[in-house]
């Protein structure tokens, strides 16, 4: 059966191991996996020249594969990439102690960056992959050179209500959330979208490129288990916008004009000391549907705090 990718934030309700040993080298184009302090293996690649780049895919339990085929992949011509896949997503294994903490997401970042031998690196997330990548910033902000926020959400309740306020201007409808019961206005908001043929508006305008993007997600492999115990975990819902101020490292904001996965406004809850916002025309995968900017974006900031 064909799978619909339902959004790299945490847009509703979304085993391929390559025959790769842990005794690669970590700077082999080839993929390999990260054993963590924990036991848990990570599909790891490192492609690219440059200063290392960590990228930290959305989700929840999506996958590295789609930024990298996405023209992500153009970034190697500057920057070292490593692409990952979070524990219990895509081609990594479920979390040898069940531990799916924004803690232990953390401390694999951390691993990662210890086995491939940087002292700094750049630091990367796409969507839902901002919260981990901003609370590794909180935590060892002394070991980025820079963060760079791509469309990232840092508080899941505000991206819902711009989804459903989205949902509702494109369906007629008028769903409301009573009570705090954000994911299921955001249930409701999802099928009346689905029925209508309207999912692909959340993260883009093109359904082509929608088609583009679940075609490579049709080879992503089944659940792992991160996707199947966040939604059970109050922490990921916490207004990680707070953490912000406290960070220190030059930030990078990249927001797409017409993103209505995370919002085209969320980026102004932010308060890092030290940020340079960015506005790109594009939704939420606008790192493929204006890649030329995207990359002249990162470039300049990556140069100037290399």
């Amino acid at each position: 059966m064909k799978k619909t990718h339902l959004s790299a934030v945490f847009i509703l309700l979304a085993h391929l191991l390559f025959a790769q040993t842990l005794s690669q080298k970590p700077d082999s184009a080839a993929p390999y996996y990260t054993e963590t302090s924990d036991g848990t293996k990570l599909f790891t690649k490192v492609s690219g020249s440059g200063d290392l780049c960590i990228y930290v895919h959305g989700g929840p339990g999506m996958w590295s594969d789609s930024f990298e085929n996405l023209k992500g992949k153009n970034l190697e011509s500057r920057l070292k990439m490593v692409y990952y896949d979070q524990r219990g997503s895509g081609r990594s294994l479920a979390s040898v102690t069940n531990d799916y903490s924004v803690n232990r997401m953390v401390e694999d970042i951390e691993d990662i960056r210890k086995q491939l031998g940087s002292k700094k690196v750049y630091l990367m997330a796409h969507s839902f992959g901002g919260i981990i990548a901003a609370s590794y910033a909180a935590k060892y902000g002394s070991h980025l050179k820079g963060l760079i926020l791509v469309n990232s959400t840092l508080y899941l309740n505000d991206s819902v209500i711009g989804q459903v306020a989205y949902a509702n201007q494109l369906t007629g409808s008028h769903i409301e959330i009573k009570d705090g019961q954000f994911m299921a206005a955001l249930s409701e908001a999802m099928g009346l979208l689905n029925e209508k043929g309207l999912m692909y508006k959340l993260l883009t305008d093109s359904p082509q490129n929608m088609d583009i993007l679940n075609k490579i997600d049709e080879k992503r492999p089944d659940e792992n288990g991160f996707r199947d115990t966040v939604w059970s975990m109050d922490e990921y819902y916490g207004d990680f916008t707070k953490l912000t101020p406290g960070i220190k490292v030059p930030v990078l904001v990249i927001t797409g004009t017409q993103d209505h996965a995370v919002g085209p406004d969320h980026y102004k809850l932010f308060r890092f000391p030290n940020q340079r916002v960015a506005k790109i025309n594009g939704g939420h995968l606008l790192y493929y549907e204006n890649n030329d900017e995207f990359l002249k974006t990162v470039f300049s900031f990556t140069r100037k705090k290399g």
